[in-house]
């Protein structure tokens, strides 16, 4: 009986950057400015009926800040998804009412590399990692204080939740950026500000072009 050894598995057509950071530190805007497509992973949001979102200590409702408020799974599927085959269906997320309104298809059009965005994308570092399809992971990071402006005015501007709620939200996440940033920082993703983050997004870019090259 002939022997065969194993088919090597085949190339990923895609690999994804990780972009995550706290809220408000302008992830979503140095996304679009790369011209890559751009998985929104806040899409992945559970919803507000859902029994399993974790409750914030003193009362006030849902933890929206913690990773038990996201869907990890539904996310990592997206990712692999989009690398395997180029396309993938993702929610319509509304924060304001805490629902999915729809979805909509996602596809890459050829491109090698896309973004992946969101407060928790650093907590799919590892599984992303594992499975080979990893181009790199960041975490942006700048002064509380401009972070805690722009997030507030975002959220206001957008009407995202009740006006007291957001002012709360705010001066808690202010006090607590540089352990969100260290906690991000410990899953893997490399802090850094927007020009760093500009740089590394451009040599991934060439790496991801160079590698599809060799593919084809």
């Amino acid at each position: 009986m002939n022997s065969h050894s194993p088919s090597p598995m085949p190339s990923s057509p895609a690999r994804v950057l990780l972009l995550t950071g706290p809220s408000g530190s302008g992830k979503t805007s140095l996304a679009a400015a790369t011209g890559l497509p751009v998985l929104n992973l806040d899409d992945f949001y559970k919803e507000g009926t859902d029994p399993s979102l974790p409750q914030l200590p003193d009362g006030g409702g849902a933890d929206w800040d913690s990773p038990l408020s996201w869907d990890a799974d539904a996310a990592v599927a997206a990712v692999e998804e989009l690398c395997r085959a180029g396309r993938t269906t993702v929610p319509s997320y509304d924060i304001a009412t805490s629902a999915r309104t729809g979805a909509a298809e996602l596809t890459l059009d050829g491109a090698p590399l896309f973004l992946a965005e969101g407060v928790f994308a650093a907590d799919i570092i590892g599984r992303c990692r594992a499975a080979g399809l990893l181009a790199d992971a960041l975490c942006l990071r700048g002064r509380p204080t401009t972070t805690f402006r722009r997030r507030l005015a975002r959220d206001l501007r957008e009407g995202r939740k009740p006006a007291v709620y957001l002012v709360r939200r705010g001066l808690r996440l202010l006090r607590d950026e540089r352990t969100i940033v260290a906690r991000l920082t410990a899953l893997g993703a490399h802090p850094c500000a927007r020009p760093e983050a500009l740089d590394r997004i451009a040599t991934a870019r060439t790496e991801g072009l160079a590698g599809a090259a060799v593919r084809s």
